[in-house]
């Protein structure tokens, strides 16, 4: 039976914590699938290295150096790639068990680019992302289906969409994906709601982002995109409104439990 070739890809930066939880649920992985590992770090100083190193036996590539964002490492990441699909892992988040099975059931039924269901964890809530609709990634703002973490594509993909575009620092996710969706050429699937693929955990790269720097990036990704600038104000509008009703909906209840 054919076995798609994984390559995952894992982005680090001086967070000797969590990193390990990441490589042992890719180490997992490897037991059921045909996983290439590769392992991209900014040059870290504290353990990241040395717990890198340890299981290096299960890494199948390693760089460690400077890099000019979190984006610019995982473009280096997938140079160094060569499966037939490729997926991003980062440090702190993981894979579960069945994860890339979900994921190789959906590419066997031709699909170009796959959103993987994923759990995500903030501020002690936990929050299923699921699904893949167009409308989405066009009208709606912060457009998080799965992360990163639940995103898969085959490779021919980057002949066409290229790499993560690094002029942005917080949003060039999404920018990828409206350029794969804009350009007509690609066809994408989700894994089912209760086919989880992994863990989102908060406390991340995109936890430290505010609402307005999102929102200010997201625009310019929309405008760059050439979408429809009345259709571009209003998305704006809509989410700076919606997020104004959010802190004011917060206060108030702030203000009666005292």
């Amino acid at each position: 039976m054919f076995q798609f070739k994984f390559s995952i890809i894992t982005v680090v930066k001086n967070d000797e914590i969590n990193l390990e939880k990441t490589i042992k649920s890719i180490i997992k992985q490897r037991e059921l699938n045909n996983v290439e590992y590769i392992v991209i770090d900014g040059k870290s100083n504290d353990r990241t290295v040395e717990i890198i190193n340890k299981n290096k036996k299960h890494i199948n590539k390693f760089i460690s150096e400077p890099d000019k964002g979190i984006y610019d490492a995982m473009n280096k990441g997938i140079n160094l790639s060569t499966g037939d699909i490729i997926g991003i892992c980062n440090s702190g988040d993981t894979l579960l068990p069945n994860g890339l099975n979900y994921i190789s059931n959906q590419f066997k039924k031709n699909y170009d680019f796959v959103f993987g269901t994923v759990l995500r964890k903030y501020l002690g809530s936990e929050i299923i992302k699921s699904g893949f609709k167009l409308n989405r990634i066009y009208y709606n703002f912060d457009f998080a289906t799965s992360h990163s973490t639940g995103f898969y594509m085959r490779r021919n993909i980057l002949n066409d969409i290229g790499l993560y575009d690094t002029q942005f620092k917080c949003s060039a996710d999404y920018d990828y994906y409206f350029r794969i969706v804009k350009s007509k050429k690609f066809k994408g699937s989700a894994t089912q709601k209760n086919e989880l693929v992994g863990v989102v955990e908060s406390g991340g790269f995109s936890s430290k982002i505010s609402f307005f720097e999102h929102l200010k990036e997201e625009t310019k990704i929309r405008i760059k995109n050439n979408q429809n600038m009345i259709l571009v104000i209003l998305i704006y509008l809509n989410a700076l409104i919606k997020h104004i009703l959010k802190k004011l909906k917060f206060f108030i209840i702030k203000i009666e439990s005292k």
